[in-house]
């Protein structure tokens, strides 16, 4: 089985072919590919170009947990940048069907930079979801370990909660990420982001990703913490979100919706042997 493998400001992800593929993947054999002790390690799969009439192209996403997923920045400029080196797709946008909708890419600088319009962000309570009453989830108050937390939650085709602190760190989301992740008022659980604001146009966030645990960077989660901070009024339209693996610039029209521009570095390709997967 042919592989591969990009990284997004440290957030890695294996390309498999959509044609290499006899059969779906099975929640065993990503676990394996993507244990970094057993397999190739990484971050999550991306599987495509697959059929589609409503796109140029359609992928799905996997987490290195097993579980399918509906959206990540990071890979849709990781799989746009693929479709870019086997020549499938120029220099011109085109458009990527994903589970949580339709998005637009584009390939910058001979490949180093790609730019997604990762669609409208939403903070209604319905469309993430979050239980109770319908309302836009902004600013509420969460007690965990004896801690009062002030959050909002965002949906850009997959669910946000995002944290609002004074200063943020990795042991944080690490801590606190996971608890995050699994509490009852997330019935699709969610991602975590752990944001400080630093001026109107920088803010920093620390990253737990659903059923991917902590991260460098991503995309969805620098899309949602810069549209909340917006909406708080504590950020203008055009926002850099410093990950720990690098920045991620963030512009946010009247819409609501948010246009990602970040890099991306091919880490190399081969083929995965038939007995890892044993």
């Amino acid at each position: 089985m042919r592989f591969f493998k990009y990284q997004a400001l440290g957030n890695d992800y294996i390309v498999i072919p959509a044609k290499e593929l006899r059969e779906e993947l099975s929640t065993a054999q990503v676990i394996r590919i993507c244990d970094r002790h057993y397999g190739i390690g990484s971050d999550g799969i991306l599987v495509g170009p697959l059929p589609t009439e409503d796109a140029d192209f359609r992928l799905r996403l996997y987490n290195p947990d097993g579980s399918e997923f509906e959206k990540s920045g990071n890979g849709l400029r990781i799989f746009a940048r693929y479709l870019w080196d086997q020549g499938l797709a120029g220099d011109r946008p085109f458009t990527l069907m994903t589970p949580g909708g339709r998005v637009t890419a584009q390939v910058l600088d001979n490949g180093r930079r790609v730019r997604v319009d990762m669609g409208r962000v939403s903070f209604d309570s319905t469309e993430i979801p979050v239980v109770g009453p319908r309302r836009e989830v902004l600013d509420e108050a969460m007690a965990l370990e004896r801690e009062m937390l002030r959050y909002s939650a965002a949906t850009i085709g997959n669910p946000h909660c995002v944290v609002l602190m004074k200063e943020v760190n990795a042991a944080m989301a690490q801590r606190l990420g996971p608890i995050i992740e699994h509490e009852v008022r997330f019935p699709n659980r969610t991602n975590v982001q752990f944001m400080q604001v630093l001026d109107r146009n920088n803010i920093r966030i620390e990253i737990w990703e659903r059923g991917a645990g902590y991260t460098l960077a991503s995309g969805s989660s620098s899309s949602a913490a810069a549209a909340v901070a917006h909406r708080l009024g504590l950020c203008d339209r055009e926002i850099q979100v410093h990950c720990p693996g690098g920045i991620i610039e963030i512009f946010i029209a009247d819409d609501w919706s948010i246009r990602m521009t970040g890099a991306v570095t091919r880490v190399c390709h081969g083929e995965l042997a038939a007995e890892t997967l044993e």
